[in-house]
């Protein structure tokens, strides 16, 4: 598990776990023709605090108060900030808080 405080620009394979303090309101883009969805939030552990970029349906699954857990995730930095995010091969799941719901869980306990 990676320490907040340590994450550097341009490092991937981050596994981080902490609190989302803040969520600004989603704003939407297109690109290649597609539309999307954008959206800036602050995420704290124990170390310090980093911004946090949500895509698309990760929007919704995270609320302010709830403790996510990044797997794969990949830190990028614009205009000089730091900015983590789980990206196109990453995992950001809820761990507990207001939504108990699992972005990107994969599998399922049934049986076929």
């Amino acid at each position: 598990m990676n320490k907040i405080s340590e994450i550097k620009p341009r490092e991937g394979k981050l596994e981080i776990s902490g609190k989302i303090i803040s969520k600004e309101e989603p704003r939407t883009f297109e690109k290649f023709g597609q539309a999307g969805r954008v959206c800036n939030a602050e995420i704290e552990d124990d170390s310090g605090k980093i911004k946090l970029t949500l895509w698309n349906d990760e929007i919704d699954k995270v609320k302010e108060g709830d403790t996510v857990k990044i797997t794969n995730g990949y830190c990028n930095e614009f205009q000089g900030e730091k900015q983590l995010t789980a990206g196109r091969f990453g995992k950001l799941e809820v761990v507990n808080g207001s939504s108990e719901e699992t972005v990107g869980k994969k599998g399922s306990n049934k049986k076929e």
